[in-house]
């Protein structure tokens, strides 16, 4: 599919049903003058309802959606009608979406997984009719309650992409390159920087058909935490994977280097993100010989696994297959699913940077659509029949 049609952020207008109020209504007909009340109760107002549906991949369907309203309840009538209720307006969002307050950047919440649902807006009760306040010593009440009113929220949804090894790596790193060697993905390679321009998923194939699924991001330069390249915009598809796979060039001056830049990007965006499971490969070593990468690992860290690797010609996939397997099959790393599963910590967002972060998306302002006063209740009136 086309580039564009990859979205992972949009901003929606949102707006829940108000509840019908409740019919103020007297009964006064031939042959019974003392009908009393009768008004019916107000219909609910219809809510906004997210629910996670896995045959989404992007939030392409809600870009261009900007307002997302609710029925209104309807009101009561005479003979003690009830007022219809307003149709929920269900939002069908990709597993991995996380809802923001798009006003003070407030955490909402999460969608994580196939067929769950969140009520984001309620909506409003309905009133109650003059027959529900009838009794003894009040047998002609002459008032009714209105409908609650609606609830209203800008809010702005982002996708974490959902995926077991992510990575991580400078431009032209080789990851695209990777993702097209280990998987039937084909994203787009060329020899220059930020040729992704969009995140990729891969599903890559092992033994006994297994596989895991890898996820290719935008490269991260020095400074991506802080909104330069395209760091900012993409760094969060990374928070779901279960394992960060670094990328580091063979050719590189100084890997060591590289890799503790990358790491400490991750850091000043997401601390939480250094408590994921590692592996590091230096890539691009068919450029190499073995003296040349025996000498090369007594410079890389020691606190995680490394793999040499050319994607080109294969070297070293194997076993890089085998490295990522184990990590990802972990005890260390299931138990840290599980608590993550449990405990998903989301950070609000910078109201200082949300300007801009909207702005780099094409994010314009939403056009606000006046609100609807709600009605005064009408007097009672007397039916007279033949």
């Amino acid at each position: 599919m086309a580039e564009s049609n990859f979205v992972d952020y949009v901003k929606i207008l949102c707006r829940s049903g108000k509840g019908g109020r409740g019919s103020m209504h007297l009964k006064h007909v031939k042959y019974n003058y003392n009908g009393g009340p009768d008004g019916g109760d107000g219909g609910k107002g219809g809510s906004i309802i997210l629910r996670g549906n896995h045959n989404y991949w992007t939030l392409l369907h809600l870009k261009y959606q900007r307002h997302i309203f609710a029925e209104h309840g309807g009101n009561g009538g005479k003979d003690k009608c009830h007022g219809t209720d307003g149709k929920d307006q269900i939002i069908d969002v990709p597993c991995g979406t996380v809802v923001y307050n798009a006003e003070t950047g407030k955490y909402v919440c999460d969608i994580a997984y196939d067929g769950q649902e969140i009520v984001l807006l309620k909506g409003g009760r309905g009133g109650l009719g003059n027959f529900q306040f009838r009794s003894a010593t009040n047998q002609a009440p002459r008032y009714a309650q209105p409908g609650e009113p609606m609830q209203e929220m800008t809010i702005i949804l982002e996708l974490k992409l959902l995926a077991d090894v992510g990575l991580v790596g400078f431009p032209n790193a080789g990851k695209s390159t990777l993702v097209a060697a280990m998987s039937n993905a084909r994203p787009k390679i060329a020899n220059y920087p930020f040729t992704t321009m969009e995140p990729s998923l891969g599903i890559v194939a092992y033994r006994d058909n297994k596989s895991f699924v890898m996820a290719d991001i935008p490269g991260i330069i020095e400074g991506a935490s802080e909104g330069k390249g395209l760091g900012l915009r993409f760094l969060r598809h990374i928070e779901r994977n279960s394992l960060l796979l670094f990328m580091v060039p063979g050719d590189t001056d100084d890997i060591k280097r590289e890799y503790e830049i990358l790491l400490n990007e991750l850091r000043q965006f997401n601390p939480e993100l250094l408590s994921k499971h590692r592996v590091l490969a230096v890539t691009k070593c068919d450029l190499l010989d073995d003296e040349l990468m025996d000498m090369l690992r007594d410079t890389l860290p020691d606190d995680l696994p490394v793999v040499f690797i050319s994607a080109v010609t294969g070297f070293g996939l194997s076993e890089l297959k085998d490295v990522l397997w184990a990590e990802l099959n972990a005890e260390s790393n299931k138990l840290q699913g599980i608590m993550a599963e449990d405990s998903l910590v989301h950070r609000d967002k910078d109201m200082g940077r949300l300007a801009e972060e909207m702005a780099a998306e094409g994010e314009d302002d939403i056009e606000y659509v006046d609100v609807e006063d709600i009605d005064e209740l009408e007097d009672f009136e007397y039916e007279d029949e033949a």
